[in-house]
């Protein structure tokens, strides 16, 4: 948590108008956008690019090595990595975007209205978050498994109970910059409803940092919820999802590394792609950076 508000400062900080040259080249967007890319196409291909089927079991071929017949080798029960990667990759990307559809939605709902309406709303609201950066995921995910089993949708609800207080922290900062401007005065001043201006002067105001810390938070977002999995506290075996793989393989690391090797490497791409992402947007979406690189040319 203490390096989720510390990303949410720094955007808060870009927005407020700091100017700091960037050393980051346009390449950052695009070669995250191409890795994620090739990354989406073989887990929503995997039909087409493997002809195995996620839980052929097949004793004889037990923890073969990689080999031309299998990319990734296979597991102890003879079922093939390379298949298991990419449907397993299914599961971890889509409980990832799930998670932060929800964290998102709530996030810049309650951070717009403690922001805009201040008062005592306001006041509970960022008592609640300051409570919450204090907890870690893992602990909360530890709590909820406890009281009611391991499994996704527990997970799911440990991270989203959680992990909205960075947007809502984040939202709240620019609408308090936001709603004294000029046009905001002027929008009250006329006796624009509270929805307009919201809608109309604030809302665009918020979506580039939102964006940006949206895609970089994806990737913790991965992460997280392959830990809470390679714990026991989330998808639980046969489902090939990555966490569950890497801790499925752990027994075998030091006879058959490549178990734990192939699904952690997936992580790992789609986080550094996120990550590429995240900081070529900030670059791009962020008015002074541009007014920054005008000058210099």
């Amino acid at each position: 948590m203490f390096l989720l508000k510390n990303k949410v400062d720094i955007l808060l900080n870009n927005n407020r108008g700091f100017k700091k040259k960037s050393k980051r080249k346009p390449w950052l967007l695009y070669s995250g956008v191409l890795l994620l890319a090739v990354l989406v196409i073989m887990v929503l291909g995997a039909p087409i690019i493997t002809h195995y089927n996620v839980d052929d079991y097949n004793p004889d071929e037990a923890l073969k090595r990689p080999c031309r017949g299998h990319l990734f080798g296979t597991d102890r029960f003879g079922r093939d990595i390379f298949t298991r990667v990419l449907y397993g990759g299914r599961i971890t990307l889509a409980v990832s975007l799930i998670a932060l559809g929800s964290v998102v939605t709530i996030g810049v709902v309650i951070g717009i209205i403690s922001g805009y309406a201040g008062g005592f709303f306001d006041a509970i609201a960022m008592r609640v978050v300051d409570s919450l950066l204090a907890f870690p995921t893992i602990i909360i995910g530890i709590v909820i498994a406890g009281l009611f089993g391991p499994g996704l949708l527990n997970i799911l609800i440990a991270v989203v109970s959680t992990w909205w207080v960075v947007f809502a922290r984040l939202v709240r900062g620019i609408v308090l910059q936001v709603k004294v401007e000029p046009s905001v005065e002027a929008a009250k001043a006329v006796g624009a409803h509270t929805l307009t201006i919201i809608w109309k002067e604030i809302i665009p105001k918020v979506i580039g940092p939102v964006v940006v810390l949206a895609t970089l938070e994806l990737g913790s977002l991965i992460i997280s919820i392959s830990a809470l999995s390679f714990l026991g506290l989330g998808a639980q075996p046969p489902s090939p999802e990555w966490g569950a793989m890497l801790s499925d393989g752990r027994s075998y690391f030091l006879d058959a590394p490549y178990l734990m090797f192939f699904p952690g490497l997936m992580i790992f791409l789609s986080v550094l792609s996120l990550i590429l992402i995240g900081e070529g947007l900030r670059d791009v979406l962020d008015p002074e950076m541009k007014s920054v690189r005008k000058t210099i040319k």
